[in-house]
Parts: C-alpha cells; sequence; structure tokens
C-alpha cells in the first residue's frame, strides 16, 4: 500500500460517514417536525365548570305545640266573653221581665254567627280578594286541612276559630243600645246580615290579606276599630232609629239583678286576656306586654271612672266600677300589642272618664236611649284608645312609632281608619235596619214591651 495515498483516503471515509449521519439526523429531525406539525396531539377535553349547588329547600313549617296551646286557649277564653260573660253583664241590668229574654239573644248571636262565618264570613274576611273585601278560597271552610297551617304556625282551623269568637262578641255588643224592644226575628235578621255586610268587610279592611287600612298602616292590634267602634256606631244607630223604651225618662228603670253583671264583667276582665293576648297569635313576649297593659289599663280605667262618679254623685257606685273596667278594656284593645306600661295608665285614665261622660252626660244631652251603654262604653272607649294607640305606639314593641316617638302621621293615620269604620257602619247598618223594618217589623209592640221579653218573645219567664 502506498503510505502517501492512505491518509486521503481515510479522511473522505471518514467525510461521507460524517455527511451521512448528519444528514441521518437532519432527515429525521425533519421528518419529526414535519410529522408534529401535521398531527399536533390532540387538546385535552375541556373540564367543565363546577356546577352552582342548588339552594336548600326551605324546611316545610311544623306546627308549634306551644303557639297552638296558646290559641286553643285563648279561643276559649274569648268565647267565654260572650257566653256568659256578656250574656250575664246585660242580664243583670235589664228588669227582670226581660232578663231571659236579653241572655237569649247573646245566646242566640253565638250560634247564628258561627254558622255564616263557617259559610262565608271567614273566606271573604281573611282570603286573598280586593282591598275591601276577600274571596272564597275558605268557603264552608274548605280546603283547610288538619295540616293546614296559619300564623304563628298553628292549624289553621284554630286560627279561624279564633277569629269566629271576635266575630262573635261584636254583633252580641250591639244588643246592649236597643235592649228592652227588639223582636226576636228581626235581631236574628239584623244580626245575620250585619255580619256579612258590615263586620265582615271592616274586618278584611284591616286584618285581611290586602285590606286597604291594613296597607295604610291603621293599626288595630285586636279590635278597636273592627269590633268596637264598629259595634258602638251600630249601636248607636239602631237606638235612634228604633226610638226610646216606653217609659223612658218617665219610669224608673234600674238593674234588676247587679250581681249578675259584677260577675258578667269579671268574666270579661278574664276573657279579655285571650282577646288582647291572643291576638299575637303566639305564646311569645309581645303576648306577655299585651297581657300586662291589657291588666294595666283595666284597673286603671275603673278608678278613674269611680272617681268621676264619686266627684259628682258623692258616692261610686258598683255598676260604675264595673263600667269603667270594661271602658279601659275596650280602650286598650287597639293598642295592646304596640304600647308599653306608661301608656297603658294613661289609655285606662283617658277611658275611664270619657267613657264615663259618653254614658251620662253625652246621652242626656243628646237625648238617645242607648239602653246599656254599648256606645258611651265601646264607641266612645274604642275611639279613644284608637286614636291613642297613634299617639303612644312604640317602635320596639310592635315595629311602629307613634307621635311620642317622632310620628305625628301615625296619629293622622288613626283618625283616617276610625272615620273610614264610622262612615261606612253607621250608612250600611242604617240600610239594614230600614230594610228588616220595612220587611218584618223591628220593635216588638207596645202590649208586648209592658209584658217583657221573657214572656212576649220566648213564653218564659223567671220564677
Amino acid at each position: 500500500m502506498n503510505h502517501d495515498t492512505y491518509p486521503t483516503h481515510r479522511s473522505g471515509s471518514l467525510r461521507r460517514a460524517a455527511g451521512g449521519l448528519v444528514l441521518a439526523l437532519f432527515l429525521s429531525l425533519s421528518a419529526a417536525t414535519i410529522y408534529g406539525q401535521a398531527a399536533p396531539p390532540a387538546p385535552a377535553a375541556a373540564m367543565p365548570a363546577p356546577a352552582t349547588p342548588p339552594a336548600p329547600t326551605p324546611p316545610a313549617p311544623t306546627l308549634d305545640t306551644g303557639n297552638t296551646a296558646w290559641m286553643l286557649t285563648s279561643t276559649a277564653l274569648v268565647l267565654l266573653m260572650t257566653i256568659p260573660g256578656l250574656a250575664l253583664f246585660y242580664a243583670g241590668m235589664v228588669r227582670k221581665k226581660n232578663i231571659l229574654g236579653t241572655a237569649a239573644q247573646a245566646f242566640a248571636v253565638t250560634c247564628l254567627v258561627t254558622v255564616l262565618w263557617a259559610i262565608a264570613g271567614y273566606s271573604l274576611a281573611f282570603t286573598q280578594g280586593t282591598p275591601f273585601l276577600g274571596g272564597f278560597s275558605r268557603f264552608m271552610l274548605g280546603g283547610i286541612e288538619v295540616s293546614t297551617l296559619s300564623a304563628g304556625n298553628v292549624p289553621e282551623s284554630v286560627f279561624a276559630m279564633f277569629q269566629l269568637t271576635f266575630a262573635i262578641i261584636t254583633p252580641a255588643l250591639i244588643a246592649g243600645a236597643f235592649a228592652d224592644r227588639m223582636k226576636f226575628s228581626a235581631l236574628l235578621w239584623f244580626m245575620g246580615l250585619w255580619l256579612l255586610l258590615v263586620y265582615v268587610p271592616i274586618a278584611h279592611w284591616v286584618w285581611g290579606a290586602g285590606g286597604f287600612l291594613g296597607a295604610l298602616g291603621v293599626l288595630d292590634y285586636a279590635g278597636g276599630t273592627v269590633v268596637h267602634i264598629n259595634a258602638g256606631i251600630a249601636g248607636l244607630v239602631a237606638a235612634l232609629v228604633m226610638g226610646h223604651r216606653r217609659g223612658y225618662g218617665q219610669e224608673n228603670m234600674p238593674p234588676h239583678n247587679l250581681m249578675l253583671s259584677f260577675v258578667g264583667a269579671s268574666l270579661l276582665w278574664v276573657g279579655w286576656f285571650g282577646f288582647n293576648a291572643g291576638s299575637a297569635v303566639a305564646a311569645d313576649g309581645r303576648a306577655g306586654m299585651a297581657m300586662t297593659v291589657t291588666q294595666i289599663a283595666s284597673a286603671t280605667a275603673a278608678l278613674s271612672w269611680m272617681a268621676c262618679e264619686w266627684a259628682l254623685r258623692a258616692k261610686p257606685s258598683v255598676l260604675g266600677m264595673i263600667s269603667g273596667a270594661v271602658a279601659g278594656l275596650v280602650a286598650i284593645t287597639p293598642a295592646s300589642g304596640f304600647v308599653g306600661p306608661g301608656a297603658a295608665l294613661v289609655i285606662g285614665l283617658a277611658a275611664g272618664a270619657a267613657c264615663f261622660s259618653g254614658s251620662t252626660w253625652l246621652k242626656r244631652k243628646a237625648g238617645y236611649d242607648d239602653s246599656l251603654d254599648a256606645f258611651g262604653v265601646h264607641g266612645v272607649g274604642g275611639t279613644v284608645g284608637a286614636v291613642l294607640t297613634g299617639v303612644f305606639a312604640s317602635k320596639a314593641i310592635g315595629g311602629t312609632a307613634g307621635l311620642t316617638e317622632g310620628n305625628p302621621m301615625q296619629v293622622l293615620t288613626q283618625v283616617y281608619g276610625i272615620l273610614a269604620t264610622m262612615v261606612y257602619c253607621a250608612v250600611v247598618s242604617f240600610i239594614i235596619l230600614k230594610v228588616v223594618d220595612l220587611v218584618i217589623g223591628l220593635r216588638i209592640s207596645s202590649e208586648d214591651e209592658t209584658e217583657g221579653l221573657d214572656l212576649s218573645q220566648h213564653g218564659e219567664a223567671l220564677q
């Protein structure tokens, strides 16, 4: 082998090998690049956004046994106010010949109103309808099941019966204005029509779903407008339409048995705790405050009436004391869920003095014969209480401020509610009385009045 040419031959071989390697690497890289560009890896699937968890379903309302027990008790207490409370209170103040007839009126009203309330009264008063009247979704109390709950998680059947007791006592109160002189048949027709045409609409205005007075902010916790002003105005209209009792102003007409009236007033006082504290529809602090102010106002009004009578007539009468207590109960009714003990003292003082004047001076001055002072106590007392509710309402107790807490407009709102109730009640009550008088007559005859309601209307008498 020629040593001069060997390195040259070897270098060419090496160069060719190196070039082949570079070419192979280049082709491999190019292929990889081309293949990588032509077939990029599939992108990873997009992860779904986490789902918003559904809002938790609120638990279904459950029966509150404590509230239910209190409302069952309150319903019994308010029924006690009419039978036997009001029946005894009124019966003791009439003459002996009318005692059974007067008690029978309260008992019959209880029965009649119960039936009408179940058929249509509750539905028209408390269900959704218009601002002036409810609907028929609870006609014949349909739709109320064992499990149907109302405010306070109490059975709706209990709430309906609690409100029934208010509907019972309101027309029964009216009867005190025309005691001794209305036919029993006329009384039934008047009370039935009055319940459906006056009480039910006004109850809806103030307490019903969408009622216009409630929407305006009129405060009436337990019936200052719905019960007492309503009954008082209707009683006044009835007394004016029917005229005086035979012998009124010429004959002495003393109460037959004041002990009956004393027992009746005491039962009214006890029952009123269900009336006012039960209107909380709960066994809670507001119910406790309503009970407290009810006791304070009633006691204060009894002393206030007694003081007025003692000053003017030299002796405080039993009739005056029990009438004053009822006046205080009436006046605190609209305020009981909105005011505190200090306001209750003022309301009681004002009610005792105002109702004493309404039952004595005003009645003599105007010349009407409100036999048992239905207007003098309930009309006057209810008005005083409704106005003073606007004065003393406490935001801490009832959620609404009154005049003393810087809200003078609440007094004007209360006055508007009072006037609306008075005007509507007066007009419709007058029309009902005139229609009943035209169809069957309102008054018993002079002979029957002399004989008395017991014998002439019911064929029986006390021995």
